[in-house]
């Protein structure tokens, strides 16, 4: 069966907005390479939140994409990693990031057009 994520009722919209996250991306993008502490997401993706990170990761771990492990050591250890369902999507992501990463020049080459333009008409 497959949804249409163009139908407001459908549930794929639910899954596309959290998959389009740009927090959610950012975890992937990161777990994709391997299973990471909290404290190395924290430390590696650039201006979250302590607060938005745990929403975020939660939100992964409930949607079946993210793996939480927790080791009994002193202090606890807890590791995240990517699910068989998350690494199934971690093509696209990387793709996504490909994409952002090689285009960002021409985007923001587009924008100052467009501002410009605007500005003068």
């Amino acid at each position: 069966m497959r949804g249409n994520v163009l139908d407001p009722n459908c549930p794929t919209r639910k899954v596309l907005d959290r998959v389009a996250d740009k927090w959610s991306v950012l975890v992937l993008i990161l777990l994709a390479d391997g299973p990471l502490r909290f404290s190395q997401l924290k430390r590696q993706i650039g201006g979250i939140s302590q607060k938005m990170l745990t929403q975020t990761l939660r939100k992964l771990e409930r949607d079946g994409l993210v793996n939480r492990t927790v080791t009994p050591t002193v202090p606890i250890t807890v590791e995240y990693s990517m699910t068989p369902l998350g690494r199934s999507l971690a093509g696209a992501v990387g793709a996504i990031r490909t994409w952002a990463e090689t285009n960002f020049d021409h985007i923001v080459t587009a924008q100052q057009t467009y501002d410009t333009s605007a500005q003068a008409g």
